[in-house]
């Protein structure tokens, strides 16, 4: 087993009523969001937030939780069957979020056996784990890439009952472990949920993802790599919204569901990189635009018509509310940004034009 570093802080009593709540990939992007939502909403709760730190996991997303003691920060590996046996049995958890993830779709082309490694094996071990422990409720995080491909001809949306047909690696890899939790669910009669999201944005986002990586990028008046035509769609969503959507799920009396969370905020990629340019005074000629990504799927667009006639949840928060209110906290928190950057691995790309390319689909 690997050796695994536990930091007790926040270890201490449950308060009357609380509950002990695994945050497992919490120190990530929306883990970390997720993690202050659950502490400042339910204070009587004892928060575990566990977390690998690979590159994508920083502590300093979590910097003024630990100040306050108000969480139990534990590095260490869902993939590692020992460490997270152990943890169950010592701690037994009420409730699992499992955040934890390989999420970048580049990386998963180049490299797919750590999405495979954490995506499934890593899940697969938290669902035992929880079998095993009398946890009361497992709430998956996935996303809407299952459903691979609407096609930009297409006005239809995914719905829950869209048939999963993922086309990358990170995707496919997402779909198992969705599937994997619904057969634990039949099978074992376990008390699980699983939410499929379309793109976030917000506060704490690793800056390879499209949003803060082409903010950086502007800001520091550097050429900004659109993929192909820029014409891939995705629906956005600020994280908050989506933390308030996961709430609703996990506290509810629901189990073996899935529900799709959406923004109806659809924009191709060239309009969301032209709308960062005119945020920030920009001029337009920093667009580049460069090789397409591989199975580079066209459109992503989620109805959330489900867990709105169900659980009353809808967006709160517009995309130009959400925009600013991100491009707001990267300029406040320019240490938090120097430091990420300087980790940043910048993609090398085969074909470079000022005018756009031919796509991959």
């Amino acid at each position: 087993m690997r050796e695994h570093s536990t930091i007790q802080s926040g270890a201490a009593g449950l308060s009357k009523g609380g509950k002990k709540v695994l945050v497992t990939g919490g120190a990530g992007f929306i883990g970390s969001n997720y993690a202050y939502y659950h502490v400042e909403k339910y204070p009587q709760d004892r928060v575990f937030v566990l977390d690998k730190l690979t590159y994508a996991g920083n502590k300093n997303n979590l910097k003024s939780l630990l100040e306050k003691d108000a969480i139990t920060f534990l590095q260490g590996d869902i993939s590692d069957v020992d460490y997270i046996n152990s943890l169950f049995e010592t701690e037994k958890f009420d409730t699992v979020i499992n955040f934890a993830a390989e999420t970048h779709v580049d990386r998963s082309i180049k490299d797919p056996n750590p999405f495979l490694y954490t995506n499934v094996n890593g899940t697969y071990n938290l669902l035992e784990a929880s079998r095993h422990n009398n946890v009361k409720r497992y709430h998956q995080i996935s996303t809407d890439e299952v459903y691979g491909d609407l096609g930009t001809g297409s006005k239809d949306y995914f719905t829950e009952l869209t048939p999963i047909k993922p086309n990358c690696p990170y995707a496919a890899t997402k779909a198992a472990a969705d599937i994997l939790c619904l057969s634990y669910e039949e099978t074992y009669g376990m008390p699980i949920t699983i939410s499929r999201c379309s793109n976030n944005y917000g506060p704490y986002q690793f800056p390879e993802k499209l949003i803060p990586f082409f903010f950086n990028l502007a800001s520091q008046d550097k050429e900004v790599p659109v993929y192909g035509d820029g014409q891939n769609v995705r629906d956005w969503l600020y994280v908050v919204d989506h933390c308030r959507a996961i709430d609703l799920i996990v506290q509810s009396d629901k189990y073996g569901e899935v529900y799709n969370i959406g923004g109806h905020n659809e924009y191709n990629n060239l309009e969301i990189t032209k709308f960062i340019l005119d945020f920030l005074g920009k001029d337009e000629s920093l667009i580049t635009y460069v090789n397409d990504r591989k199975a580079h799927d066209r459109r992503y667009a989620m109805d959330p018509t489900k867990i709105g006639r169900e659980l009353g949840w809808k967006p709160s928060v517009t995309f130009q509310e959400g925009i600013a209110k991100t491009f707001d906290w990267y300029t406040e928190n320019d240490e938090w940004v120097k430091d990420i950057v300087g980790r940043l691995e910048m993609p090398a790309f085969e074909i470079r034009s000022k005018t756009p390319l031919e796509t991959t689909r």
